[in-house]
């Protein structure tokens, strides 16, 4: 502040107090105006949530001080879960300084944390009811909270195995579960969510005809994912709120063209002209962050941000693995789970979540090895994209591989 500013700022606060009013300064005046806040809420389907159309994903929230900052622009949702690194001890580090808990609607999964048991953190098909109860639970305890608003079956079709999805969907002691949860007042709502690689949109189908669930997340964005609009149609006739989430298709380097944030906002607002769609999900790391983000609220898509995303896609549709796509998996001999290895590659590479993306690697059933002596790229061929797949799964098996002999 200048000398002046502060002369001004004093001589106006001497005053007001003498008047009994409050303290509004020119500088108070100006940083609330200056800092992007949540400008659009809407319905999460015939919830009684009112979500913020740009909500936090909280994968590896550094700090409880983060949500506290999210809260005061106007994010009103949290997407968390027990694999999410310390991320539900910084919503619980956040909740004991929030006087209103009933104003934010907080989202986990049913699963481990990390390090966890048998391979996999998502409960499987033959859990028990305690399991599903007892994942519910500690995510309470580690949150300090009495509920949650909303529980996810998350990642369904991770596995090729349709039949072992569908079942991981509908689980009998699951649905189980959930009915004591909400009569205990636990939790309040059923979700389900996908960004694939296999059969994302059939599972998303069966989902909304079962008629069990309350909302979904899926992975949407401007790259391609031509059978979403039918999954809407069908959400919106069952009055299934939808949530996106892989928002910003790889979130990779914009491109020095672009003005700090063009790409990222223009990309939100894509997703939010879909009326469709209730809100989006994305990782926030830094305070800077809500800065890049949060001025794609409430605001119309415009020409100048299709530019943007042309601009982004002319420089890296080659190279970006579709979420959700899964066309070049039955192409690879050594049944190398190709789309998994490449999101954790990107989890890696662009999220700066270095440690989860190796810990899920390393649960896989098979690496990326076979790649790195492949005579035949029969999955660069199957691509439609025209990726050269084997050698982003080459890249993958080093990054993801703590060993120095890979």
């Amino acid at each position: 502040m200048q000398r002046r500013q502060f002369l001004q700022s004093s001589a106006l606060a001497a005053t007001a107090m003498a008047l009994g009013q409050p303290v509004r300064t020119p500088l108070a005046e100006e940083t609330p105006e200056a800092r992007p806040v949540i400008k659009r809420y809407r319905n999460l389907g015939k919830t009684a949530i009112s979500m913020s159309d740009v909500s936090f994903g909280a994968g590896n929230v550094p700090s409880g001080s983060l949500i506290l900052r999210a809260i005061d622009r106007g994010i009103n949702y949290f997407d968390t879960a027990p694999d999410y690194g310390p991320s539900e001890d910084h919503i619980g580090d956040a909740l004991k300084k929030i006087k209103n808990r009933d104003k934010i609607a907080i989202a986990s999964k049913f699963c481990r944390p990390i390090p966890y048991q048998e391979g996999v953190s998502h409960l499987q098909p033959g859990s028990s009811v305690s399991d599903y109860v007892g994942s519910v639970e500690n995510s309470l305890k580690r949150m300090g909270t009495e509920y949650l608003d909303v529980v996810f079956v998350h990642a369904i079709g991770e596995k090729s195995d349709m039949e072992h999805e569908k079942r991981r969907l509908l689980d009998d002691n699951m649905l189980t579960a959930v009915d004591q949860l909400k009569k205990s007042g636990k939790v309040k709502y059923l979700a389900v969510s996908s960004h694939g690689p296999h059969n994302m949109e059939p599972l998303m189908q069966e989902a909304i005809a079962s008629g069990h669930f309350d909302l979904m997340m899926i992975a949407f964005n401007f790259m391609k994912f031509p059978k979403i609009p039918d999954i809407l149609r069908q959400a919106k006739e069952k009055g299934v709120g939808v949530i996106a989430m892989k928002t910003l298709a790889g979130a990779k380097d914009s491109g020095a063209k672009l003005d700090s944030g063009q790409f990222e906002q223009a990309a939100l607002k894509w997703v939010l002209q879909h009326e469709a769609i209730a809100g989006l999900v994305i990782t926030f790391k830094s305070a800077q962050d809500l800065d890049t983000y949060l001025p794609a609220s409430g605001q119309t898509f415009t020409a100048r941000d299709q530019h943007a995303l042309d601009q982004y896609a002319a420089l890296h549709g080659a190279s970006y693995c579709r979420t959700g796509c899964g066309n070049c998996l039955g192409a690879c001999a050594d049944n190398v789970n190709i789309a998994a290895i490449l999101r954790y590659n990107m989890y890696f590479k662009e999220y700066g979540e270095q440690k989860r993306a190796m810990q899920s690697y390393a649960a896989l059933d098979q690496s990326a090895r076979p790649c790195l002596s492949c005579a035949t790229s029969a999955c660069d061929a199957a691509c439609p994209h025209g990726l050269s797949v084997t050698s982003q799964l080459q890249e993958a098996h080093r990054n993801l591989t703590l060993s120095t002999i890979v």
